[in-house]
């Protein structure tokens, strides 16, 4: 037992040594920054973009930069500057941010499906902007009119190949990682479906009240994918989408102290090497778990446990053995 704790706090302190704090400039960032500057200059309209891009995924993520590789790809949001979408039964909004159309914006209606997290968006206004003012006037709609949750024209127009909700392209010889762009559609204010959220009892300190409100002062996306379930079904697969929180996941696991960065690092790894994979089914091809389900797992355990099982001692491989037991059980 000597000899364990003894290697624990070599290995502990060799990963909090090499951590370092991510450089601004580094190699990813440039490049994550050359996708969003190229999506919103190729669509150009009167001078105004019609793609408002976001960086997403690890490089958003991490603000540390480990020894071993931790951004597998640039990730990147985009949506239109003429759409939005609004929580069903919210009046029509008289004023957006200036990235917004000033001409013609389509508001679409959240509706829900049986399905948590996935709806559909239906037409319910069209704004222009007013003269003399920057309020926009409303026209109504109430024709049943859904929006396709394809974006299969696009994609292949920029010899793109849907993967889910995300286009990918390795980019060729331009690119130093693969890339993937995710079409959505912006709702700049928090959904109904997700209400209890910010005004849920918190057991310890984190989230703070801060980043709550920031979390939810950013609101969310809407990405063009079904359910699993309803895929093939001849009009759900073609107008459902999910609800995409990736805004919220930035702001929450930059707040993260370095330990628990470091111990999502770790995680992921493990998962990326396959060392948790344990199909249960005949014909499984896809790995029980991927990064989605230890983001997730991670922020709860942030949520359900004190400061001080994540700097007592500071071990990380005590602390990576104890969230790795209960996530194996989860995952079985």
């Amino acid at each position: 037992m000597a000899d364990e704790n003894a290697v624990s706090e070599i290995v502990t302190k060799f990963l909090i040594d090499t951590c370092r704090v991510r450089p601004q400039l580094s190699k990813h960032a440039v490049q994550a920054v050359w996708h969003c500057a190229a999506q919103a200059a190729r669509h150009l309209d009167s001078g105004e973009a019609e793609f408002i891009p976001l960086i997403t995924g690890s490089k958003a993520e991490f603000y540390i930069e480990p020894m071993l590789p931790h951004i597998g790809d640039v990730d990147v949001m985009f949506y239109y500057s003429s759409q939005l979408a609004i929580p069903r039964g919210h009046p029509p909004p008289t004023q957006l941010p200036d990235e917004f159309s000033k001409y013609l914006v389509q508001v679409y209606d959240i509706v829900d499906s049986d399905f948590p997290g996935y709806v559909y968006l239906e037409l319910r206004y069209l704004l222009t902007e007013g003269f003399g003012d920057s309020k926009y006037n409303f026209c109504e709609f109430d024709n049943g009119v859904y929006v396709l949750n394809s974006f299969l024209t696009w994609a292949a127009k920029h010899e793109m190949h849907p993967h889910g909700p995300a286009m990918c392209t390795d980019m060729g010889h331009v690119s130093l990682l693969p890339y993937d762009c995710v079409p959505c559609v912006r709702c700049v204010s928090w959904p109904s479906q997700a209400a209890g959220w910010p005004t849920r009892h918190i057991n310890y300190d984190w989230p703070d009240s801060e980043t709550i409100r920031h979390v939810a002062s950013n609101g969310c996306d809407l990405v063009g994918v079904a359910h699993r379930q309803c895929r093939q079904h001849e009009w759900m697969g073609k107008f459902q989408w999910r609800l995409s929180f990736s805004r919220a996941e930035i702001v929450l696991i930059n707040s993260w102290m370095p330990v628990q960065q470091i111990v999502y690092h770790m995680l992921r790894m493990i998962v990326k090497n396959k060392l948790l994979e344990n199909c249960s089914t005949d014909n499984c091809e896809e790995p029980v778990l991927s990064n989605y389900h230890v983001k997730t797992y991670l922020m709860w355990a942030c949520a359900i446990k004190s400061s001080r099982f994540w700097t007592n001692d500071a071990n990380l491989v005590r602390i990576c053995v104890e969230l790795l037991h209960t996530l194996s059980v989860l995952a079985d």
